[in-house]
């Protein structure tokens, strides 16, 4: 196994984010199982640095996210011993000015351009095929994170949800629900907050296969390794043409257009009740999603 950019000694935590080439394969996984791998910031630039490696090195052809543990993962951490959405980070994804001094929408609308939005879109872009291997949870944020993926392959434990309207915000800052699935499709998953097995979401066309958990990352390097036959500037160049096509069917405009609406949200939470999220916190999200 590669060994990560800063290596773990005495006292050290373990990274969040482990990178590992496999012959052409580059598999990256996100390695906070104890808190179902949620999305800190430290998580986010460790992705956004294993993205950047797998993309310079010549010797890779396909990458694969995945998971760490029984979940792919939770979504934004919004409540672990380790939450940092209130510290400086160089900023990679864009060139709004530093969240951490200042404060409302400002600080929200900054970080959230950078880490969210503008980190997925990036990671969209990468001129490689990715592919998402999904178990557990894939929730909010997680579904970002595997809808900027190419393809999906899920296990048979997997399930997908997006309770945030729970919170009066429409949906995650990866605004791509009607391009992953139908538009009443998406309406009823937002509108009820329900979870979406693997079943369903293959049949919609949102995960390309369903696997056993057992073999779900011998059948997803089986992929991986199968796409690495082909060349690699014709990978790149249909991975652009597909792209393309849904931008021209609305993507990116949508994207910008909804994450405005988010903030509406968050600005009017913040507003009308005790925070941004509305009052949620992880227990109550959790109690309501029962």
């Amino acid at each position: 196994m590669d060994e990560p950019d800063q290596p773990d000694g005495p006292g050290r935590p373990e990274e969040p984010v482990r990178y590992e080439p496999q012959g052409p394969v580059a598999v990256i996984t996100m390695n906070r199982p104890e808190y179902r791998n949620a999305q800190n910031s430290a998580m986010t630039y460790a992705l956004d640095r294993a993205f950047y490696r797998a993309a310079e090195d010549n010797d890779i052809k396909v990458i694969v996210l995945a998971g760490a543990g029984p979940h792919f993962s939770a979504g934004h951490d919004i409540g672990t011993p380790e939450r940092d959405a209130h510290l400086p980070f160089e900023r990679r994804a864009g060139l709004w000015w530093d969240h951490s001094d200042r404060s409302g929408a400002e600080s929200r609308f900054a970080r959230e351009s950078e880490v969210y939005l503008g980190m997925c879109r990036r990671w969209r872009e990468l001129p490689k095929p990715v592919i998402a291997s999904v178990q557990g949870a894939c929730v909010a944020g997680g579904l970002m994170l595997a809808w900027v993926c190419d393809l999906i392959v899920a296990s048979d434990d997997a399930f997908f949800a997006d309770p945030v309207v729970r919170m009066g915000i429409p949906g995650v800052e990866y605004f791509a629900h009607p391009w992953v699935m139908p538009p009443r499709v998406a309406k009823e998953f937002l509108y009820t907050g329900d979870r979406m097995t693997a079943q369903r979401a293959y049949e919609i066309g949102m995960a390309n296969r369903i696997v056993p958990r057992a073999t779900l990352a011998q059948e997803t390097m089986a992929l991986a390794l199968r796409i690495a036959e082909m060349p690699r500037m014709g990978l790149a160049l249909t991975k652009r043409a597909v792209n393309q096509a849904e931008d021209l069917m609305g993507l990116h405009a949508g994207l910008d257009s909804v994450f405005g609406l988010h903030h509406l949200a968050h600005a009017h939470n913040a507003e009308t009740t005790a925070d941004s999220l509305g009052g949620m916190d992880i227990a109550a999200m959790r109690e309501a999603g029962r």
